[in-house]
């Protein structure tokens, strides 16, 4: 019949480049040869050329031949049952090699990623172990700073500045069974230093009279303010110390912003920042007779600045000795020695040439908080603490203990000082002011001149 010719005579049209039956047939004027039409036009838009012969070809070069709309004929193999089955058995080979090839290449992938783990788990080990040879170096350094000073100070000497100008001075000693420093303690000679001040001072204070300046209750009702001097940072407002240096007329002011800033009073021109603290700056001391400022921070640290020239502060030592905020900073007598009292419930007494700490002394009653407050006696053998539980404690410097305690505020005690005679103590906290009786040990006056919402020096 009709059918089964085209159909013969369309098995005889073979593509020369698929080797099957092609779906549009075309023929090449060239060669004469039968392709696929988007066969040959694909390979004819690569190369240009005849993919048998090798010949120049182009599109032009091609004619569709015209063909009944028959159906492909069915391939001998999905003509019968058992030629099925060998074309699903070829298929299933196929996609096993293939998932054998994807187990493979997972297999390599996850070694890859095993030595990649391997190498960073080394690293990380590497960086471990510079990270303690590092601290170890700093413990190292910081034992030699502190060895340095202690040697070699020279009181209000230029070597000392030259030493541990800008150093850490902290962690002196070594570490006890306790698992706290061993300080050196106070030495009998400086135990004699500080009786012979006291001897001197108490001789002097037998003479001493009430100086005509002193303002009477009148004047100081009159007072009105004079200047204003802004010294700090406005975006973090607030003057926590002050402490007036009368030689040189020159007031230094402790911030909320972190620094301290020095200033003359006649000019009110601004003498030197100090900037080094990263908190706010709780209370400031000037060592009289000397180029020296202390400061102490909510920072944890203890500062001591030295004036250079051209008038600036160069920060001396650090002193990393407390392990909370530092609330104030104290001068003995003697120019020689100040103590710095904090939250963590110590109080520190420092060599002020070498910065080192030469005691800490911590309340073991457990019943004061930690210390917000503190004043050397003017005689120098006394040590008074105001406590963040109200309570004022009195201590014997030489042998570091507590000898007195007075309760009777309200809220921590945020200011604390003797009177020039050393027979008196004025402390102050949120309820007011109280005078006590050191002889007495009690208190004989209060007063309340402010609510509970207006801040203390």
């Amino acid at each position: 019949s009709g059918s089964a010719f085209e159909r013969a005579e369309l098995e005889d049209m073979i593509c020369s480049i698929s080797g099957e039956v092609p779906e549009e047939p075309v023929v090449s004027k060239r060669s004469g040869l039968i392709f696929e039409k988007r066969l040959i036009e694909r390979h004819i838009s690569d190369y240009a050329k005849c993919p048998v012969t090798g010949e120049p070809l182009t599109a032009d070069d091609i004619v569709p031949i015209k063909t009944g709309n028959i159906v492909k004929p069915r391939s001998v193999q999905a003509a019968s049952i058992p030629g099925m089955l060998g074309m699903f058995q070829i298929e299933w080979d196929a996609l096993m090699l293939s998932n054998f090839s994807l187990e493979q290449q997972l297999h390599a992938a996850r070694q890859e990623l095993s030595h990649a783990l391997y190498q960073h788990d080394a690293a990380c080990r590497v960086i471990a172990r510079l990270k303690k040879e590092r601290d170890e170096a700093r413990t190292l350094l910081a034992q030699a700073e502190r060895q340095i000073p202690a040697h070699m100070a020279v009181p209000n000497g230029p070597n000392v500045a030259a030493v541990s100008n800008g150093k850490r001075v902290a962690e002196d000693g070594d570490i006890g069974p306790d698992g706290k420093r061993i300080r050196p303690g106070i030495s009998s000679t400086i135990i004699s230093e500080l009786t012979e001040c006291n001897g001197v001072l108490s001789q002097q204070r037998k003479k001493r009279v009430i100086p005509p300046t002193l303002a009477p209750v009148e004047a100081l009702e009159r007072y009105t303010q004079l200047t204003v001097n802004p010294l700090h940072r406005t975006n973090k407002p607030g003057i926590l110390a002050l402490d007036i240096l009368y030689s040189k007329d020159i007031i230094a002011t402790a911030g909320v912003d972190s620094n301290a800033v020095l200033f003359d009073r006649q000019s009110g021109q601004v003498v030197s920042t100090l900037s080094g603290h990263s908190k706010k700056v709780t209370s400031v001391k000037f060592v009289a007779d000397s180029e020296l400022v202390v400061t102490g921070s909510a920072d944890k640290t203890v500062r001591v600045w030295q004036a250079s020239e051209g008038g600036n502060y160069d920060c001396r030592s650090i002193l990393k000795d407390h392990t909370a905020e530092v609330q104030a900073v104290t001068i003995h007598a003697t120019n020689n020695y100040f103590a710095s009292a904090s939250l963590d419930g110590t109080w520190c007494f420092y060599e002020l040439a070498s910065g080192l700490c030469l005691s800490q002394v911590e309340d073991t009653s457990g019943s004061s908080g930690g210390f917000t407050s503190s004043a050397f006696h003017p005689d120098g053998l006394i040590l008074g603490t105001g406590t963040s539980n109200a309570l004022v404690k009195i201590w014997d410097v030489k042998s570091q203990t507590n000898v007195a305690s007075f309760d009777g505020h309200s809220g921590a005690i945020t200011a604390i000082s003797f009177s020039e005679n050393g027979y008196f103590l004025a402390t102050a906290a949120l309820d007011g002011v109280k005078l006590w009786d050191l002889r007495k040990l009690k208190s004989f006056r209060s007063f309340a001149p402010y609510d509970e919402n207006t801040p203390t020096l």
